[in-house]
């Protein structure tokens, strides 16, 4: 990052290359939609570009770099509810055929019915994670998608360690009583 801040272009690529899995992953995972994650990752490697010099070396860079990434989750999702158009949570219904999926692999179960339901389980975890308000649904993804610990996460959403176990301990919460609805 210090190459970068000295203007050093090839170490930015470097970094892009290094880093836009991730930053895909985590903005892919917060909307649900791979357009807007294409077009998020690319407005955060100009964030960085762009305040570079912001960037002081007290914490790890991923740190800094997520905290540009959910920064800009959160301008986005701000920017579509102030154009009126309904958040993550009211996009799709559960079972919507162009609702998308989460790139995570599905584990070969015994027979094809057990696969079909653990499609569906799939299906009905996410619609209740997009449901999720931003700040709890960005712990959630941090945490569970990216395995950050409790204070990288409390770093990027600036916040205390407590409020992060808050976070997710109301996310759990919501999901638990949304799922528990759907079993009944």
């Amino acid at each position: 990052m210090s190459l970068v801040q000295d203007g050093d272009r090839m170490a930015f690529t470097c970094l892009i290359r290094r880093h836009e899995a991730s930053v895909f992953r985590i903005i892919y995972r917060f909307f649900g939609k791979e357009d807007v994650a294409n077009d998020l990752a690319q407005e955060v490697f100009l964030r960085v570009w762009r305040h570079c010099g912001n960037y002081v070396p007290t914490a790890k860079f991923t740190t800094w770099l997520y905290t540009v990434t959910a920064n800009c989750c959160r301008s986005e999702a701000q920017s579509l509810w102030r154009r009126h158009i309904r958040l993550i949570g009211s996009f799709w219904t559960a079972g919507d055929a162009a609702a998308p999926e989460f790139p995570e692999p599905i584990v070969p179960t015994s027979s094809p019915e057990d696969a079909l339901l653990q499609a569906e389980q799939s299906q009905l975890v996410l619609a209740a994670i997009r449901s999720l308000p931003n700040n709890q649904r960005l712990a959630l993804v941090l945490r569970r998608y990216e395995e950050l610990s409790y204070q990288e996460i409390a770093a990027i959403l600036d916040c205390s360690v407590p409020a992060v176990d808050a976070l997710l301990a109301r996310a759990k919460a919501s999901l638990l009583k949304k799922l528990a609805a759907h079993h009944k």
